[in-house]
């Protein structure tokens, strides 16, 4: 598992759950899953990426809780999650599996949420988008910087013209065994140029670098052969619930093209929403968005019963 090094102060430090659980996936892989909020709320599930953890989406999980109920997890490998013991356990099979899972022990049956991916996450969507328990329990979903295929290949972390000498030093780059180490100045400054804006301030990096520095040597190693391989087309065809799109302009990681492609091939689009200047980590570089993005589909997508809705409207009198 994770060292947990997130940050421990400001809208960024991750608020304390209502309630934690460990959701068991369908290969016995034990997930650490958190839920915020009240009891009868619309339900949000968030899906966090590559070398991330639930801390990702602390900003989200703050402001949408206040009146949603929160479904936050962590990837295998990653945060409280524990990592596979081989290389079997390493797929786009397992990643489907385990949201299913997710969404099968905190979710009521038939009890519809708002499902959002950063990255990783957002390709955990895509790989489930044809499982009965997704489908049972997805109203509407916001993918965050992502890609469905050739993620290497198109990726600018590496600054040198397209094509296989470019592909195979990115693949290199991304897939390095080395470990990370402590978050120096340095690591901070290669960390922002590979996955941030230019603008992105000091402690938006420091967020975004105490995440990643904390995941495992060799989960990061073996998700990166996963990443490199990547193939989920057909997954986004049958995308077929209201899905939106949010990148940044200025993302080296999955550049926007990516998210235009989506926004384009999406059975149910309903658009790409682009962030001027900014980079890869978007629910941190600009947290506003984003969560405004998915209370706006939970409004238009989500409903909650009479009786739901008097039990909140009771709980804040």
């Amino acid at each position: 598992m994770s060292r947990l090094t997130h940050v421990t102060s400001g809208p960024f430090a991750p608020p304390p759950a209502a309630r934690e659980l460990t959701v068991v996936s369908a290969d016995g892989a034990r997930l650490h899953a958190e839920v915020h909020g009240p009891e009868g709320a619309p339900a949000v599930v968030l899906a966090h990426g590559w070398t991330c953890s639930t801390a990702f989406w602390a900003a989200q999980i703050r402001d949408l809780a206040v009146d949603h109920r929160v479904i936050a997890y962590d990837q295998r490998g990653h945060g409280r999650s524990a990592a596979p013991a081989g290389t079997e356990g390493y797929s786009t099979t397992a990643l489907a599996d385990d949201l299913e899972a997710v969404l099968a022990a905190t979710l009521e049956p038939g009890e519809r949420a708002v499902l959002a991916g950063h990255s990783m996450g957002g390709m955990t969507i895509m790989a489930a988008s044809t499982r009965p328990g997704f489908r049972e329990h997805a109203a509407a979903v916001l993918l965050c910087s992502t890609g469905s295929a050739r993620l290497v290949a198109e990726s600018l972390v590496v600054p040198m013209r397209a094509g296989r000498v470019r592909t195979r030093i990115t693949r290199s780059v991304l897939g390095a065994k080395a470990p990370l180490g402590p978050v120096t100045p340095m690591a901070r400054k290669v960390l922002k140029y590979a996955t941030m804006g230019a603008g992105s301030p000091p402690e938006r990096v420091e967020v975004c670098a105490r995440i990643v520095h904390g995941c495992p040597r060799v989960v990061r190693y073996r998700w990166s052969h996963v990443l490199d391989e990547i193939e989920l087309d057909a997954g986004v065809l049958e995308l077929r619930v209201p899905t939106a799109v949010i990148a940044g302009t200025a993302d080296r990681m999955t550049p926007v093209t990516h998210a235009r492609r989506l926004a384009a091939m999406l059975p149910e689009s309903l658009g790409l929403t682009e962030l001027p200047g900014l980079g890869h980590m978007t629910p941190v570089e600009a947290p506003e968005a984003v969560t405004d993005g998915i209370r706006g589909l939970v409004t238009r997508y989500v409903r909650v019963d009479d009786q739901q809705v008097q039990g909140l409207e009771g709980s804040s009198a």
